[in-house]
């Protein structure tokens, strides 16, 4: 199973995200949870280097795989943080939208601090 983590600061704003696991909900090269979920983080991470103009921090298992971790950091401006908001909200929206048609896959859950 992946279990996704959302953490939100006290503003409310999400402030980092953790995916850990493997879905096997199919043969290798054929999971299409696995391939959803990597797809939607991958381009998340990317488009915040990309739109937000800054690296967040990035932490992943490229030897095991399953392992994905991203936090922002301290020192965005109020245009990047914007940026990074709409892209992280989208990412929870996409993934829990995964979740809800295979949840014995996929587990999301959102952290307030």
């Amino acid at each position: 199973m992946i279990r996704g983590t959302f953490q939100r600061d006290e503003e409310g704003h999400i402030s980092q995200f953790v995916l850990t696991g493997h879905a096997d909900s199919a043969p290798y090269g054929s999971d299409i949870v696995c391939a959803a979920v990597s797809a939607l983080a991958i381009s998340t991470v990317n488009g915040i280097e990309a739109l937000a103009g800054f690296e967040p921090a990035v932490v992943m298992d490229n030897d095991q795989g399953g392992h994905l971790a991203m936090t922002l950091a301290d020192d965005m401006n109020g245009e990047q943080l914007t940026i990074s908001q709409i892209l992280l909200e989208n990412l929870l929206l996409g993934l829990q939208s995964v979740a809800s048609e295979n949840a014995e896959y996929l587990e999301i859950k959102t952290i307030n601090q």
